[in-house]
């Protein structure tokens, strides 16, 4: 069965649909299926708004004949609804053709709009109405809107804006003038409130200009194939917080210090303590029950008194008797935060990375110490967070060869080195060795501040030493990382965070896809 959150592009869901009607199911089956679910993922999420009307705004193509569908539905069900055409009905073909004989048929009436003569009508069925059903074009516009079409959705656009109690706007599949693969707008886009993406979510609705023009996302079952959907195995999938939901174990009553693991943060060097200082406050609000930093003797101190919370630990050289003692005590290693690219670094980091036997994160100066290595990592223990330029050294690369293909660099770095891989950036992708890939659904521009890259090394150390696996920990973490900054979001805009602030709304993002404590009462 194909994953409910995997993602694909649209000549992989053309390809999903027509081997689904190969092996036996009509296509106007698979256009009926997309109207019923749409009606009832409606009905369930925006029951007030459709009691004050629905408009259709309707493509020659497919997309249209789902929406003539819809409207079907709804007419039958008592609803007050217009279609509003934006192409002579001459142009509309196939099942869609279908479908706008069936609505006329059902006492549905459609009202063609050509361009700014039906300026006014278009107006008078916006102010009539709770909802407006984008169903102009879905994945197989490959163009920017020209002529009607782009008239209608910047006249759509434009008074959806203008009006205080605006109807909601609803996309069908993706809103119509936006690339179904890369999530950018090929000229105008009427943004959507709310997408019903049907059949699978494509890709671009979760990379970062999709994101923005298609609310939220929510995925329609259309009843492809099962044959069909077996040989789509190895689709990326989309961390959000439905598809996250439970993969986290909830907490027993009995649970203690000890339960959740010990996570030694290596790092803070003099002058870059804060970042160490991040990674364990981090780790603490990621649920370790217990967190200790190792630094340079020279920032002790100044690690000490920063939290009472962790333990510190300090070192003058790299001696591995030393070293090979203090890690028996802990359960995971984070790497990297403030630790520099001095020669003793380097050798202290390349060290740990073949002793350590359990979990590792490397992060930061310990990817940048280990780029000349190529290949050092090949252990599927370890868990590397590069940001796209750190990604470019390590693969010997321009960032803009990395930031080409993000989701086919992270799964092809991540089988060569064994390791999991998460490469930040908006739409942070996670991969690991068995060819596994996520892309994150949450985050956003307010992350763009020193000192976030440490909070999440810090998160996904904690996931590791509680026992998470590392593919899991990774994608988790990285959802939580971003949906705690979507949350201050709410209250800080676009700018303004620190990095401490991130951390310490951790846990409240943890409350939306972890269950509730064992036995507690809500």
């Amino acid at each position: 069965m194909l994953d409910p959150w995997a993602l694909v592009r649209a000549d992989e869901m053309r390809g999903l649909e027509a081997r689904t009607i190969d092996l036996g199911t009509p296509s106007s089956v698979l256009m009926e299926r997309a109207g019923a679910g749409i009606v009832a993922e409606l009905d369930a999420r925006c029951a007030a708004a459709l009691r004050h009307g629905v408009v259709v705004l309707a493509g020659p193509g497919n997309n249209g004949g789902d929406g003539f569908v819809v409207a079907r539905l709804f007419r039958e069900g008592g609803l007050r609804v217009r279609v509003l055409l934006v192409a002579p009905e001459s142009r509309v073909t196939g099942d869609a053709r279908v479908a706008l004989r069936r609505w006329r048929r059902a006492g549905g009436r459609i009202e063609v709009v050509a361009g700014p003569e039906q300026g006014r009508v278009v107006d008078q069925a916006l102010a009539g109405c709770g909802l407006v059903l984008d169903a102009l074009f879905g994945t197989g516009l490959a163009r920017p809107l020209d002529g009607a079409a782009a008239w209608l959705v910047d006249r759509v656009a434009g008074a959806i804006a203008r009006r205080e109690a605006p109807p909601v706007c609803v996309a069908v599949d993706l809103p119509s003038g936006l690339a179904a693969d890369s999530g950018e707008p090929l000229g105008r886009v009427l943004p959507a409130d709310l997408t019903l993406t049907l059949g699978a979510v494509k890709i671009g609705l979760v990379l970062p200009a999709g994101r923005r023009l298609a609310g939220e996302v929510v995925r329609v079952e259309i009843g492809l194939a099962a044959e069909a959907l077996s040989a789509a195995s190895d689709l990326p999938t989309w961390s959000c917080a439905a598809a996250l939901s439970g993969v986290l174990p909830r907490r027993g009553e009995a649970s203690h210090k000890g339960s959740h693991g010990h996570v030694l943060i290596v790092g803070g060097a003099p002058g870059r303590s804060g970042a160490a200082v991040l990674a364990a406050r981090a780790a603490l609000r990621g649920g370790a029950g217990l967190v200790s930093v190792a630094c340079p003797r020279e920032s002790g101190p100044i690690v000490a008194a920063s939290g009472p919370e962790w333990m510190t630990e300090t070192w003058q050289g790299f001696s591995p008797t030393e070293w090979r003692a203090r890690l028996e005590r802990y359960d995971a290693l984070v790497v990297g935060p403030g630790l520099g690219t001095t020669s003793e670094a380097a050798r202290l980091v390349r060290w740990l990375v073949r002793s350590f036997a359990g979990p590792l994160v490397l992060d930061a100066d310990a990817l940048n110490v280990l780029a000349p290595l190529r290949q050092p990592f090949r252990r599927a223990d370890n868990v590397l967070t590069p940001h796209p330029g750190e990604m470019a050294r390590l693969c010997g690369l321009e960032v803009a060869a990395v930031q080409a293909d993000r989701t086919g660099l992270a799964r092809r770095m991540a089988r060569e080195w064994q390791a999991t891989v998460v490469l930040k950036g908006a739409a942070t992708v996670v991969a690991e060795p068995r060819g596994h890939v996520a892309v994150n659904g949450s985050g956003g521009p307010l992350l763009a501040v020193g000192g976030t890259g440490d909070v999440l090394a810090g998160l996904i150390g904690a996931l590791r030493g509680q026992g998470i696996d590392a593919f899991a920990a990774a994608r988790v973490g990285a959802w939580l990382h971003g949906r705690a900054a979507d949350r201050l979001a709410g209250r800080l805009g676009d700018r303004g965070l620190l990095a401490s602030e991130l951390a310490d709304e951790l846990p409240l993002a943890f409350a939306e896809i972890v269950p509730p404590v064992a036995g507690r009462k809500q």
